[in-house]
């Protein structure tokens, strides 16, 4: 009896001293390259908390991004697995949802990483960007919001943040309205020029209700124009704080500072008990954006100052965890959903887009510019500060990782792409567990990465690569975006083959003459990616068409006095928050 007494005290006493399961900061940047921060080697952008956060703790320096664009790349951020596995993987031009009116999303039935943690008795909470649907039939449903997938609290936009949310900044639609609207505009001119010109020459007879119809023709086309143009901000650029709109249209002025100050909010709220934030910068995709106090500082004008904007808010985020005295016990993790978007240049030549440093493309292509993201972890006394990793890892990492620590088991009906970090981080092993990893442009398989387990090289080859546009360029800018497939691509046979360890500005293709195991390597590259497609599944595609074009009855208006939804709510919702 006295020896059961004793071990149920020794029990007791270790549970007592059982590590408390730590709390999770998770920051993403929005189309922020990895050249940008300065700890990633950049000098003249002040990045001073990025780097401190870099200085404390883990540096990865081959972080990828599961996809080059934000809606696929999020999807496999938030549940660990490939976007073509849930869905997000579009099979059109049209990668990303555009509309707040979309019906497609990240399905109900998948699993992230905030369901686990809520699951765990966690406070969850994201702060920001989302860009992973919201409605599926109705516009109360609510079926692919954030707080129908793991977060007990939501502030922030739903769609993302676009040139046409801010007055003045231009339009991402300036290709489709030359397609749509001003072709079909000059043909009618020409059409009634000529039909008028023939009626004059008396060679035809034109009735009168023929120019009739074309004038009604060119006058609906050029209304549903105006509508669109005057519409589609208060519909689609607006914030909201769990299922109510309190801003619409959403207003830039200090956006950046009410998020962070949320965000902090989030933390004092809950100091107490384990919480998970997501804060999910708008920072720095288009349209720029800054409050007085950055505008006009940086060296690099309206990208600058969004960008030290950006890391001035990092630096709050971490020095609210060092007041409550929460650092210790909080795994803080930094990174951006995709590479910087090389294209975003304006008709003034003004660069709105970052930097991707020594690597070549950009968002929306898989070359290294636009999968390799930042990718800093820090923990205090768990993870050694100022490490350097050049191990492959990517963004669905942070799936099973966040699992693990929060002592939830990982989903056993489905297969979860990403590994477990900490045996990385905390030096237990020296290489990744990502044998190969697999690119993917939208649907499509485009290039295989492969490190093998007794070799330092690191193997990529590419089934076909975006036709740059003009020729020369580091860029798709006759289109702003590359696309996946059709004439914008050029195949491969054999595939583009890359070591980017010896070669991490993809410069020079290897070819049987410059590497001997050239076949060798591309047929095991091949045979993994055969295996890789028996393991997928057909699934709803929620980035088609009809999931993407904008459905009246799914459009969320915080007013009922038709179309004009205008509110403004932000501090009477603020109050109210949880």
């Amino acid at each position: 009896m006295r020896l059961r007494l004793l071990l149920l005290l020794l029990l007791c006493e270790a549970q007592g001293h059982a590590a408390p399961r730590p709390n999770f900061v998770l920051l993403m940047a929005d189309d922020l390259g990895i050249g940008d921060p300065g700890c990633y080697g950049n000098t003249t952008l002040r990045t001073p908390n990025i780097d401190r956060l870099a200085a404390e703790g883990v540096k990865l320096t081959q972080h990828l991004a599961a996809s080059p664009l934000c809606t696929p790349s999020r999807a496999a951020f938030m549940t660990g697995r490939y976007p073509i596995r849930s869905g997000m993987a579009s099979q059109s031009f049209i990668g990303v949802f555009i509309f707040s009116a979309s019906s497609g999303g990240l399905p109900t039935s998948e699993i992230t990483f905030a369901k686990l943690l809520k699951n765990q008795g966690y406070s969850t909470a994201l702060i920001g960007k989302w860009h992973l649907g919201t409605n599926c039939h109705n516009k109360t449903d609510f079926c692919h919001h954030p707080l129908s997938h793991g977060f007990d609290y939501f502030h922030g936009i739903p769609v993302t943040n676009l040139r046409d949310c801010k007055p003045g900044e231009g339009s991402v639609f300036t290709r489709g309205i030359r397609v749509l609207v001003f072709i079909p505009l000059q043909i009618i001119a020409i059409t009634l020029l000529t039909l008028a010109v023939l009626k004059c020459l008396g060679l035809l007879h034109v009735p009168p209700v023929v120019f009739f119809c074309l004038l009604c023709l060119a006058a609906m086309i050029l209304g549903l124009l105006l509508c669109f143009l005057h519409y589609f901000r208060p519909l689609n650029c607006f914030l909201m704080r769990n299922h109510e709109i309190t801003q619409q249209p959403l207003s830039y002025d200090s956006l950046t500072q009410r998020l962070t100050a949320d965000a902090a909010q989030f933390i004092r709220r809950n100091a107490g008990t384990p919480f998970l934030l997501l804060l999910s910068y708008l920072h720095v995709h288009t349209a720029l954006f800054s409050s007085p106090d950055f505008a006009g500082h940086s060296q690099h004008g309206a990208y600058g100052d969004a960008a030290e904007e950006l890391d001035w808010s990092v630096g709050q985020i971490l020095n609210v965890l060092d007041e409550l005295k929460l650092a210790n016990n909080t795994l803080v993790y930094f990174t951006s959903d995709q590479g910087a978007h090389v294209e975003e240049v304006t008709t003034k030549g003004e660069v709105h887009g970052g930097s991707n440093g020594i690597y070549k493309g950009g968002k929306a292509n898989n070359w290294e510019g636009g999968i390799r993201i930042p990718g800093i972890l820090r923990w205090p006394g768990v993870i050694q500060a100022g490490l350097v990793i050049d191990e492959p890892t990517s963004n669905m990492d942070i799936f099973p990782t966040v699992a693990k620590l929060a002592g939830s088991p990982l989903p056993e009906d489905r297969i979860i792409d990403g590994h477990d970090l900490m045996p990385l981080l905390q030096g237990k092993t020296q290489h990744s567990d990502h044998e190969f990893l697999f690119h993917y442009c939208n649907f499509y398989l485009n290039a295989v990465r492969w490190h093998p387990r007794n070799s330092t090289s690191v193997w990529k080859a590419f089934f076909f690569t975006p036709k740059f546009s003009p020729e020369g360029a580091n860029g798709c800018f006759s289109t702003h975006v590359c696309f996946c497939h059709g004439h914008f691509v050029s195949r491969h046979h054999p595939p583009l083959l890359f070591d980017v360890a010896k070669d991490p500005g993809e410069r020079t293709p290897l070819s049987p003459a410059t590497e001997p195991r050239f076949r060798e390597i591309l047929a095991v590259m091949q045979q993994a990616a055969d295996r890789h497609a028996e393991t997928l599944q057909a699934v709803p595609n929620q980035l088609s068409l009809g999931n993407v074009l904008w459905k009246p009855w799914l459009q969320m208006c915080c007013s009922s006095s038709g179309l004009s939804c205008q509110c403004d709510r932000e501090n009477q919702a603020k109050g109210a928050s949880r």
